[in-house]
């Protein structure tokens, strides 16, 4: 009996590789990245290429694939002369033939290879590799079958062999990981912090995915993402998850495991269980999309009395002027210094930070000079929901936003950002380029294109200390959005698909969370995760809520 192995062999087409003639890399599992571990392909010398990339498998010589490891960026060509920014990352595993060109890692860096062949090294008898020519040759000089005996006693052989393969099964488990103790579906396992303030690109990197299922993430991704884009923007092709914004999904599938993990996180959704329903309930009512109702919950946790250092108070966070946008009502608000002071415009002041009258700003932060206001709505939760479903629909009924097959993430963005203040401007022709209907037409004559679903992703370029520094709420980093804008949407679309879980199994004979209880049973994706009881939660928590 024999066991054939398949190596396949590679060209490089740029960087450090791309002069050297490799030899095959071993199969039937080709790991590549900076740093693959034993008997993977190298990748030295190339930016933006992870440690593991991306993995090769061919167990014959007709079937060789390749997936990408985790999130990484990995496209498939048929041939070498093509822009890679404009193909998408493959999502699951991807056929390669002869002649079959790969780019790993981001469009503008990372690494080029042609596949050239799979190579069948030979087959494993007595211990040593016999390749099939000299097979050929030996039988053509009618040295018949091969003796391998030597006089040895008859179990030898077959003991030999079975040890062999033995050997080389448990080789290829441990590289694979076959025997490898399954984990336990992602829930809470620490008390932990899990506010998106500190959620950074470094652990988004490193974060452990470990236990979450791929196929529910994209399940909920799709549900709550993507179908309401579609429906938007009519863009079928958009329904395919090749054509997903892959940065975006990335960040939201590491932000899962980041708050499914935390005690704290189940906490805050038990305490708020009331004021998130009302919220479903009126953004269904209004035909938008119910990811929105994630708003409140990343903005204040559902606290009436949260304030911001630049004054955003209740619910929503709405700022005074923003406040009076959207139909409600803020007057006779009062200063540490006991000036009475009330909202005239309808946007904030342009440069908030040094020119809002209620903002007191130090060189190194920036507090809120309001003690209280007389009237405010702000803290009512019918009232700001309502407002929010104003504004909101501004964005998301925008022709420009909707055509994007982005509608989604961009109406999430300008709950942050602003839509387009440059309306209510006093001053003629004023820009408001932080807003994200400017933002996104300036992303459009970057990239040269008329419509993009990608816009969102393409612009998390800000991954370093400047995300969470509201002294540089400037800072866009080469992008269009400004630093904290960017690292917004994921998040609450994140907390959104772990809430639809938790209300839908816990409170599913509620009428607006019966919908959602389909989510937990079957082939829903909340089957794929650890979701607590209500019960476990108030036990593990007290119940608390807030941020």
């Amino acid at each position: 009996m024999s066991q054939e192995r398949w190596d396949v062999k590679l060209q490089f087409l740029n960087g450090p590789l791309r002069f050297q003639d490799l030899p095959p890399a071993r199969g039937p599992v080709v790991r590549l990245g900076a740093n693959p571990g034993p008997g993977g392909v190298r990748l030295t010398g190339y930016r933006g290429v992870d440690d593991r990339q991306a993995v090769i498998t061919v167990y014959d010589g007709a079937h060789i694939s390749i997936a990408p490891v985790g999130v990484n960026q990995v496209r498939v060509a048929t041939h070498q002369n093509v822009n890679w920014s404009e193909l998408l990352p493959i999502q699951k595993r991807a056929d390669l033939a002869p002649g079959s060109v790969v780019h790993l890692g981001p469009p503008n860096r990372g690494c080029t290879f042609m596949f050239v062949e799979a190579r069948r090294l030979g087959d494993w008898q007595k211990q040593q590799i016999v390749t099939l020519d000299e097979q050929a040759q030996a039988l053509a000089a009618g040295a018949g079958t091969i003796d391998a005996t030597g006089g040895r006693p008859w179990w030898f052989l077959p003991s030999l062999l079975a040890i062999t393969l033995l050997t080389t099964v448990g080789v290829i488990v441990s590289q694979l990981g076959i025997l490898k103790p399954k984990a336990p579906p992602l829930g809470p396992e620490a008390d932990g912090e899990e506010r998106y303030q500190r959620f950074t690109y470094a652990e988004m990197k490193k974060a452990n995915l470990e236990g979450l299922s791929g196929e529910g993430i994209d399940q909920a991704f799709d549900a709550w993402v993507m179908r309401p884009n579609v429906d938007a923007s009519g863009h079928e092709q958009l329904s395919l998850p090749q054509n997903w914004d892959p940065v975006f999904l990335q960040w939201t599938t590491a932000a899962v495991a980041w708050h499914a993990r935390a005690w704290r996180f189940w906490g805050r959704l038990e305490g708020a269980e009331s004021e998130y329903r009302t919220v479903v309930r009126m953004l269904r009512d209004a035909g938008l999309p119910e990811v929105f109702a994630a708003i409140p919950y990343q903005e204040s946790g559902y606290t009436a009395s949260a304030n911001s250092p630049v004054c955003a108070l209740g619910w929503w966070q709405f700022m005074p002027e923003v406040a009076l946008r959207a139909k409600m009502k803020v007057s006779s608000c009062h200063f540490r210094d006991k000036t009475v002071w009330s909202p005239k415009g309808v946007i904030p002041v342009k440069g908030v930070l040094k020119n809002a009258p209620y903002v007191q700003r130090t060189p190194d932060s920036v507090r809120c000079k309001i003690t209280r206001c007389d009237v405010d709505q702000r803290t009512d939760l019918d009232l700001s929901t309502q407002g929010a479903i104003e504004l909101l629909s501004e964005a998301w009924n925008d022709p420009e936003l909707r055509q994007s097959g982005a509608a989604v993430q961009a109406t999430i963005l300008s709950h942050n950002a602003g839509y387009d203040d440059a309306r209510f401007s006093e001053k003629k022709g004023e820009r408001r380029p932080m807003n994200i209907l400017p933002a996104y037409r300036r992303h459009l004559a970057k990239e040269k294109v008329e419509f993009d679903p990608h816009f969102y992703g393409k612009n998390i370029t800000c991954i370093g200390d400047e995300v969470h520094d509201i002294m540089q709420t400037n800072n866009r980093c080469d992008g269009v959005l400004a630093n904290q804008t960017q690292h917004y949407a994921y998040s609450i679309v994140a907390q959104h698909i772990l809430a639809a879980c938790y209300y839908g199994k816990n409170y599913g004979s509620e009428k607006v969370w019966s919908d959602y209880r389909s989510l937990t049973i079957g082939d829903g994706y909340c089957t794929t995760l650890t979701v607590p009881t209500s019960a476990e939660v108030k036990k593990r928590t007290g119940n608390r809520g807030g941020g």
